[in-house]
């Protein structure tokens, strides 16, 4: 019996030692792996429905839609409401409230910027090793020159500082205090006027194919694609694309909504032609994709555009799902099973401990960051887990937007009300007529056919597009609210489970629940350690007549 037991304990042995051999190899082969670039394409206010994997058919987008369904389709993604607070989210992996970044946008006439005291996502990537480039918007401030990207953390920065240009000029002028019209775009610190007259969408994603084929391949790239469309221009000319992108949506009669549908497809043509370019580089096996919007469409009011954010309620600028649900997606060959949706509601201060885990860079855990890292649950496909997201607590707009798992709390709102209602429908007379053949479409795209290399993009059918696409477009259950929500009167909270288009107010129900007693005490935590907004009124010194008609950083000069 010893005999055989000590047989036994040997064949144990050389079993561990096989195992930890095992481990020592893999954790060598890890360590060897190169780290993934990194290319984050933003669109900047477009409507959740103004994609077509969601389902529209008024005009379609399928390199974004190939890039969906080729990956996982983010099915419950949240960013702020506003463009500066979302990108500050984006930025430093934390909650506008706790930076002071919660209330409004950086207007190019005011003198302040996202807090020099945050590190950003740029500045830990550079430090791995990273080669940083934001090509497009900043809008995180430029007052000063070390509020301005090449100070921030990013190697290059090809594009502009404030929160918008024109589409052929590069000029903002429509100011608080109505400043002289002034020029705005930058090759690096250096003015340039190189591409003035070139549509902007056209110039950016140039910049991006030309980056990425020069890029030195022994270095891993951050690139982040912050593009200017489908935001609107200025006030005298809010909707502008090439005459020849336009004729192609002639069946859609509002010319504002035909041309805002020729906006978006040059916004769909650049994420094919950036994909194409990872692709020539052979980049493209170790590269994370990402595509999102920075926050819902402005269908009216300021800066209004066009957009569609259906079937939620609201739009930018407010508390409601229309505002803060983007549609988001993320493709990449470290992702398992791609074509899929998933429902782990993420948040945009998420994407920093995210992608750092992917690319092995070690946050410590003294940074006190809002975002949670999840990239395991990413790329295994797990279950969501229910998580918490102060939306937002404006003690100026005074209103709170607020959600605990599946429940949605709403409390005050913006603009007495203005952005409250359902302020879209999905078109059904006019659509594409190219809907009807709508995975050919697909499968035609730059994106797909590119796709199509890596993976098991092959795998996936005509029936398992079609699935997914209906998978992906939010029903509702109602067709108008069945118990209303005054914001202004009193607390509302919503089952976006149950509800997720926010028609059925259940305060009356839950009014004395603990659940809503546990989210007031939530909101009153969070609201305690928040910071007070950091913003500054307008400044006549940054007037572009004073700087040979430039917006520059005024206070350095």
């Amino acid at each position: 019996m010893a005999l055989k037991w000590t047989s036994c304990s040997r064949l144990q042995l050389r079993f561990v030692h096989f195992v930890l051999l095992s481990e020592l190899f893999m954790q060598i082969t890890v360590g060897a792996t190169k780290q993934p670039n990194i290319v984050i394409i933003m669109a900047d206010d477009m409507g959740f429905d103004d994609v077509s994997f969601r389902g529209s058919n008024e005009f379609l987008t399928p390199n974004i839609d190939a890039l969906a369904f080729s990956g996982v389709i983010l099915n419950r993604y949240y960013v702020p409401a506003m463009c500066t607070p979302s990108r500050s989210a984006l930025m430093t992996g934390k909650n506008p409230i706790n930076i002071g970044m919660q209330h409004f946008v950086i207007p190019n006439d005011q003198p302040w910027g996202l807090p020099l005291t945050e590190k950003t996502l740029a500045q830990y990537f550079k430090e791995a090793g990273y080669f940083t480039s934001l090509i497009g918007k900043w809008h995180l401030g430029f007052s000063k020159k070390v509020y301005t990207p090449l100070y921030r953390g990013f190697d290059h920065h090809y594009g502009y500082y404030g929160g918008y240009v024109d589409y052929y000029d590069q000029t903002l002028y429509s100011t608080s205090a109505n400043y002289s019209r002034g020029h705005d775009f930058r090759n690096n610190l250096k003015i340039t006027r190189d591409n003035q007259g070139t549509y902007v969408t056209d110039s950016l994603t140039e910049e991006a194919e030309h980056l990425i084929k020069n890029h030195d391949t022994e270095i891993p790239l951050l690139l982040i694609l912050s593009e200017l469309a489908p935001h609107s221009g200025n006030p005298d000319k809010p909707f502008q694309a090439p005459a020849e992108e336009i004729e192609k949506f002639k069946h859609i009669t509002d010319p504002d909504r035909r041309t805002y549908a020729a906006m978006v497809s040059k916004l769909d043509e650049s994420v094919g032609k950036v994909v194409e370019a990872l692709d020539a580089k052979g980049i493209l096996d170790n590269t994370i994709l990402l595509f999102y919007s920075d926050n819902g469409a402005p269908v009216k009011g300021l800066h209004a555009n066009e957009g569609s954010n259906y079937p939620f309620r609201g739009q930018k600028n407010s508390p409601w799902e229309g505002g803060i649900r983007s549609a988001g997606a993320i493709w990449s060959p470290l992702i398992q099973n791609g074509g899929r949706l998933w429902n782990q509601t993420m948040h945009v201060s998420d994407w920093l401990p995210t992608l750092a885990s992917a690319a092995g860079i070690k946050l410590s855990e003294d940074l006190n960051l809002d975002g949670l890292n999840l990239w395991r649950n990413l790329t295994k496909g797990s279950e969501p887990t229910r998580r918490k997201i102060v939306h937002n607590i404006d003690d100026i707009f005074q209103y709170v937007s607020y959600s605990s798992g599946k429940w949605k709390y709403i409390n005050g709102t913006t603009l007495s009300g203005a952005y409250d209602g359902w302020l879209k429908s999905r078109e059904k007379v006019h659509i594409d007529p190219k809907s009807h053949s709508y995975v050919e479409l697909i499968k035609n795209s730059k994106t797909w056919k590119t796709l199509i290399k890596y993976k098991k993009t092959d795998e996936i059918d005509n029936t398992d597009i079609l699935e997914l696409r209906q998978k992906a477009s939010i029903d509702c259950a109602y067709d108008s609210e069945v118990s209303k929500c005054e914001p202004l009167k009193d607390e509302c909270i919503f089952d976006l489970d149950e509800d997720p288009c926010e028609q059925n107010n259940l305060i009356g129900q839950l009014k004395n629940s603990k659940m809503l007693k546990r989210i007031r005490k939530d909101i009153d935590d969070f609201r305690s350690k928040a910071m007070p907004p950091v913003g500054k009124p307008t400044d006549p010194k940054s007037d572009p007549k004073l700087h040979d008609f430039e917006w520059t950083w005024w206070e350095d000069l």
